[in-house]
């Protein structure tokens, strides 16, 4: 598909040497660049949607007797090991 954008003189005529210096077209380069930008942008929104879901730290706070709990188990269980 065809677009028109605008772009400041320096970004165009740095793609543009950019474009040659890897043997590429300005299509082919505009592609790569707007591709790794929405694949990064994407990476983003999981790490913050996943963010949202596991930085509820009251939601951990309920297991954390719990967790203590087995954790000082483990501990009395291994004291007298030798590592």
């Amino acid at each position: 598909m065809k677009t028109a954008i605008s772009l400041p003189d320096r970004v165009y005529f740095e793609a543009e040497k950019t474009a040659e210096t890897l043997g590429i077209s300005r299509s082919a380069l505009y592609v790569n660049a707007l591709t790794d930008y929405l694949e990064k942008n994407s990476r983003k929104n999981i790490t913050q949607k996943l963010n949202e879901v596991y930085g509820d730290t009251d939601y951990y706070k309920e297991f954390e007797p719990i967790a203590n709990a087995a954790l000082e188990c483990i501990r009395e269980a291994t004291k007298n090991d030798t590592w």
